[in-house]
């Protein structure tokens, strides 16, 4: 199997060497900056010894190397910075999906294309629409990564093992997203169980405004380990055909009562990308704030009319 990574930064760098740990052994790394991908793939190449595994890895500044990938991850894009929301990013980051899926589309026609690059709805919708691919072709990443943090910060209050939440985040990638209480288990019961409402609410809060965090920390950055493993994961289930449920960023073609919109939705994931839309039995109030996630997408779509076909 060949897997491409477009983009060659922290993101795109961290997930190639997360692929080869994972055992892929044809991995392209892609960046239009002079000798970055190819300094990194150079590096990685002289870990083989220490690793004690062999793997074939390229990096380069020409695209046409992509060609014939079974699967392209996106990364390439600005990353936020203090005080930007992701939407910020938009104008910034459009043009530049743009040109690497119709780089896609003629090179790679048959590949599933993973989205990275924020704001990832819109941008993985962006994707869908320049590529022309099937829908069950292009996934963003999203909010696979959210629950990954709402589970975190839930196993540090609670004093547990990350492994025991079973976590739920649905929605946009972004200020909009979801984390369910009611739906997210701890040991296989509702966090309501443990933890009282106004502690839940703080988690909540702390969950949307992770990626926000990371990036004043960062001061001119943002979060690159675990969304290259949040990544990976979907990688490593698309390849191995799975059949596992993953929170992601989908096109919706009448699930939740919406049309052609890219949101975080659970679906199961196989060798044909995604198979299925998980569809879960909201509540009236977890009804209304999708909806409104799904409205604030929407706005933004129209200012992708310039980069559309």
């Amino acid at each position: 199997m060949k897997i491409s990574i477009i983009g060659a930064g922290n993101v795109g760098s961290i997930l190639l060497l997360r692929l080869l740990q994972e055992g892929f052994k044809d991995v392209i790394l892609v960046d239009k900056v002079p000798g970055l991908a190819c300094a990194k793939a150079f590096d990685l190449e002289d870990a083989q010894g220490v690793l004690k595994y062999s793997y074939n890895i390229k990096g380069t500044e020409d695209i046409q190397e992509i060609k014939g990938s079974d699967i392209v991850v996106i990364t390439a894009g600005l990353p936020r910075k203090p005080g930007m929301t992701r939407e910020e990013l938009l104008g910034k980051n459009a043009q530049i999906i743009k040109e690497v899926c119709l780089q896609i589309k003629k090179l790679s026609p048959e590949s599933i294309i993973i989205v990275i690059t924020n704001p990832l709805d819109l941008m993985t919708y962006l994707a869908l629409k320049v590529s022309g691919f099937k829908p069950n072709k292009v996934i963003g990443m999203g909010i696979s990564l959210d629950a990954s943090r709402f589970a975190n910060l839930i196993a540090k209050q609670l004093n547990i093992p990350v492994s025991e939440i079973n976590p739920c985040v649905i929605a946009s990638h972004g200020e909009g997203m979801l984390p369910l209480v009611r739906l997210t288990k701890v040991k296989g019961v509702g966090l309501d169980e443990f933890i009282e409402d106004k502690k839940t609410s703080e988690l909540i809060s702390q969950t949307i405004n992770r990626g926000a965090k990371l990036v004043s920390l960062f001061g001119n950055g943002s979060a690159y380990f675990a969304p290259s493993a949040a990544a990976a994961d979907i990688v490593k289930i698309i390849a191995g055909d799975q059949k596992s449920i993953q929170g992601v960023c989908a096109h919706l073609n009448g699930e939740y009562g919406l049309r052609d919109i890219c949101i975080g939705v659970p679906c199961r994931l196989g060798k044909v990308g995604i198979e299925k839309v998980i569809e879960l039995d909201l509540n009236r109030e977890e009804k209304e704030a999708f909806i409104k996630s799904a409205d604030a997408i929407r706005k933004n779509i129209d200012s992708l009319k310039p980069f559309l076909p």
